[in-house]
This record gives C-alpha cells, sequence and structure tokens, in this order.
C-alpha cells in the first residue's frame, strides 16, 4: 500500500504488535491506522492536526497492552461478581427482614382491635376517673412500644444470627477457615526455619569466621566460605519474608498473600546457588573433620543447648526442603481457594517456579542422601571412624544383630551361648557399607562405641551364610547364625559370628554384604584381566563407554558415583535401567536396592522377569561394548573389555577346586560368559527374593516365572556347584515368609483394673509392630494413601491408621468410664506409665496413640481430674509429648528413632509425610518421559528405614486375655459421646457477667 500527496510517493512504515491489533503510520500527512486483529472489525483511521499530537498517539498505542486491560478487566469483573453476590445476599435478607415487618405491622393492627373491641365491651369511665384512665392508657402505650422495640430488635438479631450461622456452614466459609489455618501453619513454619538458619548463622558460621581469623586456624576461610556460601544472606530473606506474613496476620482476616510471593520469587537465585553448592559443600566439611582441632571444634558448637544435640550436616540441608514446604503449601491454599478469587493467578505462577527450583533441590538432595547418613553415623561413634570420611563410601544398612562367641575346635559352647543369646550384652548395633562393616555398641545414652576390631575391611571378608551341622546343631539358632571370616593382611584371621534375629533379616543381610564383597572383588579381578588380556585398564574401559557416563536422549547422570565407581542415573528411560540392571561388567548394591523398592512405579514385575530370562538365554544382548584385545592366542581374540569382566564376574567368590574343573573350558568365552550371565541373574533374584518376598505372596504368576527359570538353570550341565546352591537356596527362600494374622481365642474378658501396666505395653507393642510389619512396601508408593479409593489401593496403610485410632479411642474411654474423679485420675496415672514403659520397648507409636487420647478436648477440660494427678505424671506426659512432637518434621522423635535399637515401632505418620513431601515436590517423569530416578533413589531411602524396623521382630509372647481387652471394639466410645460424657461428668462454667 502507498500514500499520494502532493504528488510525491511515500511508503509507509509498517509496525507489529503482539497484542490484538497492529498499526500502519503514514508520513508526513499526521494520518495512522489502526488495523484490529480478528475478522469483522473494520480498520480505524485517524488524523490529527499537529505533527506532534500524532507522534504522540502513536507512542500511546505502541506502549499500550491488550493483555494488561485484560487483566485488569478480569480483576474488576471479579469484584463485580463479588459485589454483585454481596448486594444479592442484602436483597434477599432486606426481603425477609421487610417481610417480617409486615408481619409485626399485622400483629399491631390486631392488637389495637383488640384494644377497641375491649373499651367498647367495658361501661364509660366517669369523669372523675378519666385522668386515671389517661395515665393507665398511657403507661399501657409506654409498655406497648417497648414490646414492639423489643421484638423488632430480637427478630433483627435472630434473623441476622440465622443468617451468620448459615455463612459459617456453607462450604465458602468452610474453605476459608482451612485457608486461614494453612496460612497460621506456615507462618508457624516460617518462624521455626528463620530459627533454624539463626542457629546455623549465629552457632557456626559466624564462631568458623572469627576461629579462622586466629593465630592457630582450625579452619581457613576459604573452606568456611565453600560450606556455608550464601547461608547468611538467606537467613537475611527469610526474616524479611517472615515479618511480612506476620503483617498479614495482623490484617486478619484478610490474608493476602501472592504479593509476598512475588518478592520471594526473584531471588529465588541465591536458593539455586545454595543447591548447585550442597553436594561440595558437604564434602568439604567431610574433609575438615579428619583435622582433629576442628572436629573437636565443631563438636563444642554443636554441644550448645540451641542445636538440640543436631549437627552442622543437618542445619546445612534444612534449607534445601524449605521450597519443596512452600510448594505443598502453595497446593494446599490452590486446593481452597476458589478459582475466581484475585489472587489465584498469582499463586498458581508462584508455584510453577517454585516447582522449577524444586526439580534441582530433589535431585542435589538425593545425591547427598549418603554422604549425611555416612557424617551422621560417624558422629555418633565415639570412638570417630575416619574410613566413614570417605565420600565414595555408601550406606547400605544396619540393624541390631547378637554376636555369638569364637569358634573353638570346630564346636560352639552351648551352655555359654545359651546365657549370651538372652544378655544384653551380647547385642551388636552392625552397620553394612560398601567397603566395610563395623561392629558397634550402644550405650544408654544412644552412643555408639566401635568394638576392638570391629572394623571390618570387606576386601579381606569371607562370608559363610551356612554353618557346618556339627557346629550349629542342637544351638537352638534355627539356622539364623552367619559367619564371617577375615584374613587380614598384617594380623591373623578370625571369625565372627552373627545372630539374626529372623530368617528374613538373615537373608537380607546375607545378600548385601555377598554383593558387596563380590563387587569389590570383581573390581580386583577386572584390573588383573585386563592386565593379562587386553591393552585396556579399568578406568579406561568405563570412560570407553559413553553409555556409562555421557548425557543423552535417554539418560541423564549426577556428578556422584556409585559403589562402582560410575556416576549415578538421574533421569533414564526404563530400558536405560534395565540395561544396567543386568550389564555384566558390575551391579551397584544401591541402584540395585532402589530399582527393586521402586520398580513398581515406571514398569512391571513381568517385565523385569522377562529382561532377567533373556539375559540368562542370551547373555550376550548384556555387552553393550566391543574392543578388540590383543592375545598371543588367536581363539581368545574379539574379547570386549565386558566380556572380560563377565570372565572375573563369573569366577568371583569361586575357589578354584569348586570352580571351573575344566581348562578348557576356562578359556571357552561363550562359556565364561553364560557363567558371568548366570550369576547376574542369580544375585538379582536372590535380592528380589529374599529382601521382597511379598512381591511373589501377591503376585501367582510372577511366582510361576521366577520357578520355571530357577528350575531351568538347575537343568545347566555346566552349572557351577555355587550356582546350583543359590538358585536351591532361592527356591527354598520363597517358601519361608508368610505374613503374620493375628487370632484371638474369644477367652474370659479381662477388665483394664486387672491388668498390669507391664503387660498392657508389651501387648499395645506386641499389636502395633503386627498391624506395621504386615504392610508391603509398595503401599508406600504414588501416595494411595491420599487418593478417593484408598481403602483398596493401601488397605495396610488404612488399618495402620484405623488400629492408631481406636487404640487412642480405647485409651480415651476407658478414662472417662469411672465416675468419680479419683478413679479417673488414677487412670490417666496408669495410661501414662503404659506410655513410659511403650518408651522403653520403642514402641513410639504407642506413645503418640497414648498422648493422643490425653490431649482430646473431652479429657483435657475436666480439670478437676487433672487437678488429683501428680506433678511426676505431669511432667512425664510433658516428657513424652516432647518427643513424639511433629514440631519441626517430629525432629525429637527422629532424633530419637536415630539412637534406638530395634526393634522399633514408629510413628508411620512421619514417614508418610515425608513420602509426600517427595511426591508433591517433583514428578516421577521428565518432559521427555524419562524415569526420575533421583526421586526413586530418595523413595528407598525412606522405606529402607521403614523396612530396617519392620523385619526386627519383638520377643513378647502374645497373652490372648490382655490382646482381647485391647481389641474389644465394645469398650470403645465415639468422639461425640465421649464430649457428652465430658460436660456430664463437668458441666461447662455459666458465663461470667
Amino acid at each position: 500500500m502507498r500514500v499520494k500527496e502532493d504528488n510525491a510517493l511515500f511508503f509507509f512504515k509498517l509496525m507489529f504488535f503482539p497484542s490484538r491489533y497492529n498499526l500502519f503510520i503514514f508520513f508526513p500527512t499526521y494520518y495512522f491506522l489502526v488495523i484490529f486483529g480478528h475478522d469483522g472489525q473494520k480498520p480505524l483511521e485517524l488524523r490529527t492536526e499537529e505533527d506532534a499530537d500524532c507522534n504522540e498517539w502513536v507512542e500511546a498505542i505502541q506502549q499500550a497492552s491488550y493483555s494488561d486491560l485484560i487483566i485488569e478487566r478480569e480483576v474488576l469483573m471479579q469484584k463485580y461478581i463479588h459485589l454483585v453476590q454481596i448486594t444479592e445476599t442484602e436483597k434477599v435478607a432486606a426481603n425477609q427482614l421487610r417481610t417480617q415487618l409486615e408481619d409485626q405491622d399485622t400483629e399491631i393492627e390486631r392488637l389495637k382491635a383488640e384494644v377497641k373491641q375491649f373499651t367498647l365491651q367495658h361501661p364509660p369511665i366517669r369523669n372523675e376517673n378519666k385522668a386515671n384512665f389517661s395515665s393507665v392508657q398511657s403507661q399501657l402505650t409506654d409498655v406497648l412500644i417497648n414490646v414492639q422495640s423489643f421484638m423488632r430488635g430480637w427478630l433483627c438479631r435472630r434473623k441476622w444470627k440465622i443468617i451468620v450461622q448459615d455463612y459459617i456452614c456453607s462450604p465458602h466459609a468452610e474453605s476459608m477457615r482451612k485457608r486461614n489455618q494453612i496460612v497460621f501453619n506456615m507462618v508457624e513454619a516460617e518462624t521455626e526455619y528463620v530459627l533454624q538458619l539463626s542457629i546455623l548463622v549465629n552457632c557456626f558460621l559466624r564462631p568458623l569466621r572469627m576461629a579462622a581469623s586466629s593465630k592457630k586456624p582450625p579452619i581457613t576461610h576459604d573452606d568456611v566460605s565453600s560450606i556455608f556460601l550464601n547461608s547468611e544472606t538467606i537467613m537475611f530473606l527469610h526474616e524479611i519474608f517472615h515479618q511480612g506474613l506476620k503483617a498479614r496476620i495482623a490484617n486478619w482476616p484478610t490474608l493476602v498473600l501472592a504479593d509476598l510471593f512475588d518478592i520471594l520469587l526473584p531471588m529465588l537465585n541465591i536458593y539455586q546457588e545454595f543447591v548447585r553448592n550442597h553436594q561440595y559443600s558437604l564434602q568439604v566439611l567431610a574433609n575438615c573433620k579428619q583435622n582433629r582441632d576442628f572436629d573437636k571444634l565443631l563438636k563444642q558448637y554443636e554441644a550448645n543447648a540451641a542445636c538440640e544435640d543436631r549437627m552442622l550436616e543437618t542445619f546445612l540441608t534444612y534449607p534445601m526442603f524449605q521450597i519443596p514446604r512452600y510448594i505443598i503449601t502453595l497446593h494446599e491454599l490452590l486446593a481452597h481457594t476458589p478459582h475466581e478469587h484475585v489472587e489465584r493467578k498469582s499463586l498458581e505462577f508462584a508455584k510453577s517456579k517454585l516447582e522449577e527450583l524444586s526439580k534441582m533441590m530433589h535431585d542435589e538432595v538425593s545425591d547427598t542422601e549418603n554422604i549425611r547418613k555416612n557424617l551422621a553415623i560417624e558422629r555418633m561413634i565415639v570412638e570417630g571412624c575416619d574410613i566413614l570420611l570417605d565420600t565414595s563410601q555408601t550406606f547400605v544398612r544396619q540393624g541390631s544383630l547378637i554376636q555369638l562367641p569364637s569358634v573353638e575346635k570346630g564346636k560352639l559352647s552351648k551352655v555359654r551361648l545359651g546365657s549370651l543369646s538372652l544378655r544384653k550384652e551380647a547385642e551388636r548395633q552392625c552397620f553394612l557399607f560398601t567397603k566395610h562393616f563395623l561392629i558397634c555398641t550402644r550405650t544408654s545414652g544412644g552412643k555408639l562405641h566401635l568394638l576392638k576390631g570391629g572394623r571390618l575391611s570387606l576386601i579381606e571378608c569371607a562370608l559363610i551364610e551356612e554353618l557346618d551341622a556339627n557346629n550349629a546343631a542342637g544351638q537352638g539358632f534355627n539356622r539364623l547364625e552367619f559367619k564371617i571370616v577375615v584374613e587380614p593382611a598384617d594380623g591373623p584371621s578370625f571369625a565372627v559370628v552373627l545372630l539374626a534375629p529372623s530368617r528374613q533379616e538373615k537373608a537380607a543381610w546375607t545378600s548385601d554384604m555377598s554383593q558387596c564383597i563380590d563387587n569389590i572383588r570383581c573390581n580386583g579381578l577386572m584390573t588383573s584381566v585386563f592386565e593379562d588380556n587386553s591393552k585396556v585398564t579399568v578406568p579406561h574401559m568405563i570412560k570407553s563407554d559413553a553409555r556409562l557416563h555421557k548425557d543423552d536422549v535417554d539418560i541423564c547422570f549426577s556428578k556422584t558415583l556409585n559403589s562402582c565407581k560410575v556416576p549415578q542415573i538421574r533421569y533414564a528411560s526404563v530400558e536405560r535401567l534395565l540395561e544396567r540392571l543386568t550389564d555384566l561388567r558390575f551391579l551397584s548394591i544401591d541402584f540395585l536396592n532402589t530399582f527393586l523398592h521402586t520398580y513398581r512405579i515406571f514398569t512391571t514385575a513381568a517385565v523385569v522377569m522377562d529382561k532377567l530370562s533373556d539375559i540368562y538365554k542370551k547373555p550376550f544382548t548384556s555387552i553393550p561394548v566391543r574392543l578388540e584385545c590383543q592375545s598371543p592366542d588367536s581363539s581368545r581374540c574379539a574379547v570386549s573389555p565386558a566380556s572380560a569382566f563377565a570372565i572375573a564376574t563369573a569366577a568371583a567368590g569361586h575357589s578354584s577346586p569348586q570352580g571351573f574343573t575344566n581348562p578348557e573350558k576356562s578359556y571357552d568365552k561363550e562359556f565364561l560368559i553364560r557363567r558371568a550371565a548366570t550369576n547376574r541373574v542369580l544375585n538379582v533374584l536372590r535380592h528380589w527374593v529374599s529382601k521382597h518376598s511379598q512381591d511373589f505372596e501377591m503376585n501367582a504368576e510372577l511366582t510361576t516365572a521366577v520357578i520355571a527359570l530357577l528350575e531351568e538353570v538347575l537343568r545347566d550341565s555346566d552349572l557351577l556347584p555355587q550356582e546350583r546352591k543359590a538358585a536351591a537356596n532361592i527356591l527354598r527362600w520363597r517358601t519361608c515368609y508368610l505374613s503374620v494374622r493375628l487370632s484371638v481365642k474369644s477367652l474370659g474378658v479381662e477388665c483394664f483394673e486387672s491388668l498390669s501396666a507391664m503387660e498392657l505395653a508389651e501387648q499395645i507393642t506386641l499389636l502395633d509392630h503386627i498391624v506395621f510389619w504386615n504392610i508391603p512396601y509398595e503401599e508406600f508408593l504414588g501416595q494411595g494413601w491420599m487418593k478417593t479409593d484408598k481403602n483398596e489401593r493401601t488397605p495396610y496403610i488404612m488399618k495402620t491408621s484405623q488400629h492408631f485410632n481406636n487404640m487412642s479411642n480405647l485409651v480415651a474411654s476407658q478414662i472417662m468410664a469411672p465416675a468419680d474423679v479419683s478413679s479417673r485420675a488414677t487412670s490417666i496415672e496408669k495410661w501414662l506409665a503404659v506410655a513410659d514403659i511403650c518408651r522403653c520397648l520403642n514402641n513410639y507409636n504407642g506413645v503418640l496413640e497414648i498422648t493422643s487420647a490425653l490431649n482430646r478436648s473431652a479429657i483435657y477440660r475436666l480439670k478437676k481430674t487433672w487437678a488429683k494427678v501428680c506433678k511426676q505424671t505431669k511432667a512425664l506426659m510433658d516428657r513424652l509429648q516432647k518427643i513424639v512432637s511433629s514440631e519441626g518434621r517430629f525432629k525429637n522423635l527422629r532424633e530419637t528413632l536415630k539412637n534406638c535399637n530395634p526393634p522399633c515401632v514408629p510413628y508411620l505418620g512421619m514417614y508418610l509425610t515425608d513420602l509426600a513431601f517427595i511426591e508433591e515436590g517433583t514428578p516421577n517423569f521428565t518432559e521427555e518421559g524419562l524415569v526420575n530416578f533421583s526421586k526413586m533413589r530418595m523413595i528407598s531411602h525412606i522405606i529402607r528405614e521403614i523396612r530396617q524396623f519392620q523385619q526386627a521382630p519383638y520377643r513378647i509372647d502374645l497373652q490372648p486375655k490382655v490382646t482381647q481387652f485391647l481389641l474389644d471394639k465394645t469398650l470403645v466410645m465415639d468422639e461425640d459421646t465421649l464430649y457428652e460424657l465430658s460436660l456430664k461428668i463437668e458441666p461447662r462454667l455459666p458465663p461470667a457477667n
């Protein structure tokens, strides 16, 4: 298009805008044309008289934003709708009041008519009495006016009371109450977080800065900066945020939060720097702890009362969990924020931005979980343990085992062992790592003492899972013992015999320990194999296979190495995860545990089983890399590095007389790789069957497939003796574990008064552990307990929750049952004694069952009853409540669990909160469809801790009379009945005048 003016030709300038219109400007005439983006709208041609006016209009239109106008319009529309709703409500109320007034006017007219009728029916009043009559009539009129005024006021108040009550019961009011409660909880959590940051800065950062400036500094300023980075800045940021929250609370009930998050979001780059530095921070801290002066100084700082026995690593990790906590809070706020609410879009935007940072945080927390676990264990050992300061040392499992006396002349002392098995001195707290096995004793204060000779290097160990018949027979241990033979390079060999509490616990310990020993030996064998058969060394073999460390479209690696010195997987496709599971070169124990705990999230048992079957039948498919090697024997050429390691793996753990008896087969590449593939399949199946037996109890097809594969393995004529024994053991283990089912025969009913506190505590502990033990690990995946069909998805978790509520209701009902005050006070004292015994038995679920019952409003309000309770009992209750308090994400309970020996019954709700915390923070799959394996690793850590407590049984005999009393639902009152009875016992006091 062009415009001609004064016989001169000018081209127009075209300008595009991202909004709803385009703009054309014509020069030199003062016309400009506005073309709208939608169909049916004619262009708008405008003209100005002066050039300056034209430029101003054009500039104003250029700066205009249709989207801003739309947002402003939506805000105004929301306010308009809100005002319309208020107006409509007021109209309805006005109409109702108008109807009431009309009814009252009708009533007044009726009363006037009655007065008139009454006047007509009575004789006229004499003149002398007219004055008196007028006075009486005036008084009656005043009374009538007062009555009418009172009635109008009463009706108005009654009507407004109905309106207010209707609003209080409305869904909108309920949603607002929940929203306000979420905000109040958020303020409390923010107060706690600011306090934690203050302790980090004031008790650690600033004192260490001063120590670094001393004449003999135990730490350098660079190390202080590396450990804490911008912690002080984060503290200042959240102090500002906390002050803003408190200011919003001061304006209650108007709670506007979106602008606070708008202030917080631009500062998230501070958190990003802290997150990226977190792993390096813990590594620097571990290195600094090797300096005795620094370690001593740090212990002094951690002894500060404000730290509450928490370590520096704990405070450094708190910021990593804060952003996911904000996400959960925003998620709950949005659930109770109407779609037309003016803050909703701002809250959704803040949630999306925080989720982006949370993904990175979850990855870093997952990568550093092992370092923090090792440092926590090292700090609990009084003597210290420098091997745990090695950041490549991976934690595998921990638990209580009984150490039996050493073997003398091939036999065990029956009398001596019989006494030791019942003595506390024989109990050991054991820790298994990928390179070492630690044997400790635990003091009453929770600290650990490393036994002399209790630090075993696994490279020097040999595991004997089944002792000889002449050693084990007649000892009454039900084949629960296993032996570790240690052959140190600088000393005589010795043996350690340990007794597991159950067959399942023994299988878990021996399978993990065997895998760790195999990994160490295979690393050494792999080195020797390559030295003899190839120019490629082990590190070069790992580096030459880019699939083990280089990111690709179907995999992403972390910078943290696993127990096999290979980068951990952060994200990967299902195919790559299965490939890693069946890679013959190595099998990381931490990867295997994570995979078996979480595979149900991203695949099925049938797919995993098919992959194992394929590897056994086609072992060469598990060797992804082919590299030529040099050898004088041409028949041994074309052996890849992976094949060479497969040869070493097949021979790992087998002595030469029982291993390859045929010298020709020892050079048969196909035979050796088949042995390696068989060994790998049996290793995976051993872990799967021994530690995850519930998978097979609930899946008959999977059981059939495993049996068929093992039977096929046993038919192999070339099977090694160790492999044949391993396959037979797996078949035997498959039938060893059955779920516990509690059945109580009907006996005479006991009453509460006839049962001792010890009997009640022991049987409560036994029942709680049986219910807790029966929860299958797959119910902890996917937050099934929060879904609408939770009873079908997670029946055992729901049974645990129901059992908790039933026990709490029973305690409350037994306290409320007595009619007199003294009996109720005695009942409270007895139940608190039961709770204290539960604490001694490490049943913290039982402690919370009883304390939650005592804190119910129906019992807590009984002031006369509590006045009869002695001060010592009240102090005991305060101590118990402090242990199981939910403050700081159950920080006191976590610390207590860390320092206790199993068996133990933890509070399940704490772990469910942790799992929900992880699930809300990051998805199972990336946008590219890759499995978020960092998240799987975090879930596996929590499930591993839960199963550690599940697998350690209590040695408590079942007492049917007591358990029948505890499970008798006829003794239980519901919440409404309890409160009605409470009001009957102690009625509400009348309000003071």
